[in-house]
């Protein structure tokens, strides 16, 4: 018969004297990562890795540290790379809807913005100086002067000739005009009409000949005046290229290394002075806020980003990862009721600040961004960012926008998200393997071997002092180091979920201060575990409440015919707890027909369903091998009003099954859990601590008699983290844990019988378990041929 574990084998504890400090002060804070060199190795592979598609996929579970970790390997090599460029957008005079990008050297971006500004303040002061210098209105009153000259010629010409044939050339505001005159004096109109008919038609005739040789020549005049403009012009394009050529020379002398930043002057040059009018209408007040006007926004400099302050590459996380926040965005501005926009009010995303560096992203919130994953492949793919709208982008608005021109990325990708989203997009986003080809995986736990609890010490000791916390004393570190090997569900494992062990010191370092404490001790410890549990802790204990008051039947006395407590483990976010259900079994003469009531009924997950067809088979195989299985029976999880899903019930179910078979009554003071293979071999399970403490706290309720205990797979023992409550009881007797590795030891425990051994004919003996079920479908089968014979052409079994 299977004796119980030893009661030091239901806790892996932590030796404390093998820990060699008093309190955590005492320790070197750990410098490294621990438990994760495969992580470590992936993320310098990929950052490494210069060619394309080498971006990074961290998956693992939440609270492991992926963000910690990835940014401190980040970091470390982002201080050995270059600091990227600087990147601005800049006016295109000849097209504007495309604005040109300009890439710059570090901190040169912010030094040419606040340059333009300044020159053109420079220029709203100096044009109109120039064009108000007594230079400038010398060689201007030269041009009128000589139009005026040249006119004057003209009009002294005709003039002349006028006076020879007694006619004056009059000059008058509205123009030139002519009139007879006589003896030097004008004729006026009565005058006139009393000379004779033949002298006036001698006069007007005159007239008429004048008038032709002044029309003739007033049509040199527009000629005149275009000249006299084109010099103006001339003479303006001279004055403003000395003024501006002035500045920008200047200007240009700060940027000979930079060949993009003198095409750029150059054509603010040109620019200036093709449009210099606007400068020179700029006086007071409006002169002096003219510089931010919209009408000068084409001279600033949008500087995207500036990287003036980053040491090394830059590392950007992107909390909310839109389309717009990783791409960027076109903004625009209403006036007069009509939005406007320009090259000024393109704004960067984070593909453009993590430009020549890092960029970190969470998959489930990039995922979940309405076109922000495509845009970021797209991004990725071209290896430029390309400013578009998503009205564009979508057709949906065919109105005129910038199309800002492209920039050129280097830069890393890293998204951090779970395993399961990993492997979705391995199987259904072709372009995910060629854009993430390095997967950085986050284990789970690490061995509690050699010196690792020591190492364990060093990192409870390290976030201790990273959060401020008091420190903890060497039992305080020992109770975590035990917890955390609890929730790694392995004794012989600590789990490496950093959020959770954090969470776990300060809530330690909140009872230390409660209880007084300078330090955290071990009670603090505790305190802080049970208080987890209880707030969380309502739903397990109404289940026992309905167990304790009869509301759910389970039986801990006595022994029942075809019933056993099967123990089940509930999940609720991070916090699981164990339940016992009472499974029951019938059987019958048959045609080896086994019925899964769960099954039938859609109530049944494929893994429970395959584990009740598991158990089957292992009836076919030790029962039935040289005759029928004369069996019917039926299978249930009584009083479940769920799923049920998982095989850890399959030895349960094969028990109340055998029980039913061979008529043999099953201890209800034990319970079972565990899966089996077609062989009866028990597999191991999960939850085993929480199921095992589930049915302890029910037995300890009803009042232990040293009888009560639970079977559990030898495979399991290992992963045994009990509460001190349950291990306290097995040190008195009044619990047990056994540990089988087959469904017969199970059986034995749970009768009382043995399970017997087959002699040479494969025959068991009548008082043993196997005996007795071997009996019973033997007589079964003797019963259906004795049936078959008596139906009419009956020829026996089938």
């Amino acid at each position: 018969m299977t004796r119980p574990l030893d009661p030091a084998q239901l806790y892996h504890g932590c030796d404390i004297d093998r820990l060699s400090f008093d309190t955590t002060a005492e320790l070197e804070p750990l410098a490294e990562t621990i438990g994760q060199n495969r992580v470590l190795e992936s993320i310098q592979f990929g950052v490494g890795m210069r060619h394309e598609g080498y971006n990074l996929y961290v998956m693992g579970s939440a609270g492991l540290g992926r963000h910690t970790v990835v940014r401190r390997e980040l970091e470390a090599q982002a201080q050995k790379a270059e600091v990227p460029s600087d990147w601005c957008y800049i006016a295109n005079f000849q097209d504007p809807h495309l604005p040109k990008a300009l890439g710059l050297p570090a901190g040169v971006g912010r030094k040419l913005r606040h340059d333009m500004e300044q020159l053109v303040d420079d220029l709203l002061n100096a044009i109109p100086a120039a064009f108000q210098s007594e230079e400038y209105q010398r060689r201007s009153q030269e041009i009128t002067d000589e139009f005026k000259a040249q006119e004057e010629r003209m009009a002294e010409e005709i003039g002349k000739k006028a006076r020879e044939l007694g006619i004056a050339l009059l000059h008058t505001p509205a123009g030139y005009t002519l009139a007879p005159q006589k003896d030097g004096a004008i004729l006026g109109a009565d005058e006139f009409k009393q000379l004779p008919p033949e002298e006036q038609r001698e006069i007007e005739a005159h007239i008429a000949e004048i008038k032709e040789e002044l029309k003739a020549n007033m049509s040199q005049l527009p000629i005149w005046q275009r000249e006299m403009r084109k010099r103006f012009k001339a003479l303006d394009r001279e004055i403003t290229e000395l003024t501006v050529s002035q500045l920008i020379d200047e200007l240009e002398q700060g940027y000979q290394e930079i060949p993009d930043v003198l095409r750029y002057l150059a054509a603010i040059k040109q620019d200036v002075i093709e449009n210099v009018d606007q400068f020179r209408q700029q006086e007071g007040e409006e002169k002096k806020n003219a510089s931010q006007g919209m009408e000068f926004s084409r001279y600033r400099v949008n500087v995207l980003v500036d990287n003036a302050e980053t040491r090394g590459a830059p590392i950007v996380y992107e909390d909310s990862p839109t389309y717009q926040n990783l791409i960027g965005r076109i903004e625009h501005l209403a006036r007069f009721g009509t939005l406007l926009t320009d090259f000024t009010l393109i704004k960067p995303g984070a593909l453009h600040r993590a430009n020549g560096g890092y960029l970190i992203l969470d998959a489930e919130k990039v995922l979940s961004a309405p076109f922000a994953w495509e845009g970021l492949k797209r991004a990725l793919g071209a290896r430029e960012i390309r400013i578009e709208s998503l009205e564009q982008l979508l057709s949906l608005a065919s109105t005129i926008s910038l199309e800002p021109q492209p920039i050129p990325i280097d830069l890393k990708v890293v998204i951090v998200g779970s395993r399961l989203l990993y492997y979705l997009l391995k199987a259904y986003d072709p372009e995910f393997s060629l854009l993430f080809k390095v997967t950085a995986d986050f284990a789970e736990d690490m061995p509690r071997e050699g010196r690792n609890d020591q190492l364990y010490a060093r990192l409870i000791g390290t976030l201790q002092q990273r959060e401020g916390l008091r420190v903890i004393t060497r039992k305080g570190v020992g109770r975590i180091i035990e917890e955390s090997a609890r929730r790694a569900g392995n004794g012989e494992k600590l789990s490496l979920h950093m959020g959770s062990l954090t969470d776990l010191l300060k809530e330690a370092d909140y009872w230390a201060d409660k209880a007084g404490h300078e330090s955290i001790h071990e009670s603090d410890v505790r305190n802080a575990i049970e208080a987890q549990v209880r707030r969380v802790d309502q739903l397990r204990e109404r289940l026992h409440e309905s167990i304790l008051d009869g509301t759910l039947l389970i039986s801990t006395k006595g022994a029942q015919l075809a019933q056993v407590n099967a123990l089940s483990v509930i999940q609720m976010g991070d916090h699981a707890f164990g339940v016992p259900a009472r499974i029951s079994a019938t059987a019958r003469m048959g045609t080896g027909e086994l019925i899964d009531i769960e099954r039938e009924v859609e109530q049944a997950g494929t893994l429970h369903s395959k584990g009740v067809l598991i158990l089957s088979s292992y009836l076919a195989s030790r029962y039935a091998k040289h005759q029928p299985l004369s069996v019917s029976a039926s299978l249930v999880f009584e009083q479940t009003y769920g799923l049920v899903e998982g095989d850890s019930a399959s030895a349960a179910e094969l028990c109340a099954l055998l029980s039913a078979l061979g008529d043999i009554p099953i201890r209800q003071s034990l319970a079972i859990t565990g899966s089996i293979n077609q062989h009866g071999e028990m597999q191991a399970i999960g939850g085993v601590c929480e199921k095992i403490e589930g049915f302890f706290d029910i037995c300890q309720k009803r009042g232990l008699t040293g009888r009560e205990g639970v079977i559990i797979p030898e495979a399991n023992v290992r992963d045994l983290m009990l509460r001190r409550r349950v291990i306290e009881a097995a040190k008195q007797g009044a619990f047990h844990i056994y540990a089988v590795t087959h469904v017969e030891q199970a059986m034995e425990l749970l009768t009382g019988e043995p399970a017997g051994i087959p002699d040479a004919g494969g025959h068991y003996p009548p008082d043993s378990i196997n005996g007795r079920i071997q009996a019973r479908l033997a007589e079964w089968t003797a019963l259906r041929q004795q049936y078959a014979a008596q139906q009419p052409g009956g020829g026996g079994a089938e």
